[in-house]
């Protein structure tokens, strides 16, 4: 366990405040995403395929069975979890070999201590591809949706393909078959397109809606308000350049494109996201906490509450942790990390 203490500026001046991390789990391989279980324990999932529960008091971590047979090559693998207490069921994004190459599957069990019971794939892209790059794989969980982000697979023209999952945001209802988009030229799960590689996904706690982050090329990463049928433009529209420079598509949107509401030059890589509403950090509450791979750190976003929009930003624990895969908020306030290395580690930040 370290402490460290950064000056942090807030709203209504500058204040130094103590910040202990604490480094819970250890060497897993890849770590990808948290789903917290209770007061005590969460689940992790290891890109390679292995799902760890595990206590934040005493650091046991023990693999939960059986974990769906995944392609773990390149960014692919077993990427994220999402916990139903309502249902007691574990819902898991991975990457599913497939005739043709992989897709992008869901899978959903109940959960029974250490095992999962009668698993069963909801969701299975239709798009195949060879590529190990792009598959997003973020889900969040609202009522009786699932929200699940689909990158473009390292081919720019899925995500403009209203009848392909690849570049999209899904809506799925667990209770009963019911489409999500309406429209005749949409498939029916597809909730929004044009999206490069998103690897965040949140819902708002005051006002319910979806937000999603997003890789650019060359600089242009997002953050985005989700909204139906909502096209986000990839790769008409762009904030970043070639990695071999010049410009990609349009810098602006026209028409029938929606704008993202924040925009990194350079790139952050950013992944996982999560709104913060504990009281360890009461100061942050509303915020929007992002995990930034690239710069080794967690972004602070300032949400301004009367347009609901971000108006500033604050880079904490530089290095700290490693390359910050994923950030979750703990039943007790605090903030947990996931560090991703070959030995990477969860962590937690508390006051």
């Amino acid at each position: 366990m370290k402490v460290i203490t950064l000056l942090s500026a807030l709203l209504l001046g500058q204040a130094s405040f103590a910040f202990t991390i604490e480094k819970i789990g250890s060497d897993i391989s890849h770590p990808w995403g948290i789903a917290v279980l209770n007061d005590e324990e969460v689940l992790v999932t290891a890109r390679a395929g292995a799902l760890l529960r595990i206590n934040l008091t005493t650091g046991q971590q023990r693999a939960v069975l059986p974990t769906p047979f995944v392609a773990s090559f390149r960014q692919g693998g077993l990427l994220d979890v999402a916990y139903d207490e309502r249902s007691n069921r574990v819902h898991l994004c991975y990457s599913k070999p497939l005739e043709g190459g992989t897709g992008l599957a869901i899978v959903s069990a109940k959960l029974d201590g250490y095992q999962l019971l009668t698993p069963k794939d909801i969701f299975v892209s239709n798009h195949r591809s060879p590529s190990g790059a792009h598959f997003g794989c973020r889900i969040v969980i609202d009522g009786n949706y699932l929200f699940a982000s689909l990158g473009d697979r390292g081919d720019r023209s899925n995500a403009q393909n209203r009848f392909n999952h690849a570049g999209s945001i899904i809506r799925l209802n667990l209770i009963e078959p019911e489409p999500a988009n309406t429209q005749q030229d949409w498939l029916p799960e597809i909730y929004s397109m044009g999206h490069r590689n998103p690897q965040g996904l949140a819902l708002q706690p005051n006002t319910g809606h979806l937000w999603s982050h997003e890789h650019g090329p060359r600089g242009g990463d997002e953050i985005n308000l989700i909204e139906q049928n909502n096209n986000y433009g990839w790769p008409t529209v762009s904030y970043g350049k070639e990695y071999i420079g010049g410009d990609i598509g349009l810098n602006s949107s026209p028409d029938g494109y929606t704008d993202p509401l924040w925009v990194w030059n350079p790139s952050i890589a950013p992944s996982g996201m999560t709104f913060y509403t504990g009281e360890m950090f009461p100061e942050w509450q509303g915020n929007l906490l992002i995990g930034a791979l690239k710069f080794t750190s967690i972004y602070r976003i300032v949400i301004d509450p009367d347009s609901n929009l971000p108006v500033s930003e604050e880079r904490l624990f530089n290095g700290e942790m490693g390359r910050v895969r994923d950030v979750e908020q703990a039943n007790d306030g605090s903030i947990l990390v996931l560090s991703d290395a070959p030995n990477g580690g969860l962590y937690r930040i508390s006051r």
